[in-house]
């Protein structure tokens, strides 16, 4: 059965870090990505990894602050959060694919094959 795990989400003061985990388990993926939602928001794209490791592409609101990685021997993508704003405040979902090819599709959700169920993210000012 595959499954995408999330942790590290919490609450924090602006200008704080936090580190997401998602542990993708039952195959492997081409690319992995993180999307958020906030309340009363649609969901959004924050950022993509192709599974060498780049290309990468991130949301503009998060370029600079955000930077996304994974270990393939963990099976295992990573988004670390630097400075923090409350506009970061939401539900962040990581999300999987197994498409063959890496293009701007990666900002849209139907690129992606699999979800996880989420894990919160508020940022307090």
């Amino acid at each position: 059965q595959v499954q995408l795990v999330e942790s590290g989400g919490g609450l924090v003061q602006a200008g704080d870090s936090l580190r997401l985990s998602c542990a993708a388990r039952g195959r492997t993926f081409s690319t992995m990505g993180w999307f958020r939602q906030a309340p009363g928001k649609e969901r959004e794209f924050v950022s993509a990894i192709w599974r060498s490791g780049s290309p990468t592409d991130y949301a503009d609101s998060v370029k600079g602050r955000f930077t996304i990685s994974r270990d393939n021997a963990k099976n295992t993508v990573y988004l670390q959060m630097n400075s923090l704003k409350p506009e970061d405040t939401a539900v962040y979902y990581c999300a999987a694919s197994i498409r063959t090819y890496y293009t701007g599709a990666v900002y849209t959700s139907p690129y992606y094959d699999y979800w996880g169920r989420g894990t919160q993210v508020t940022v307090s000012s």
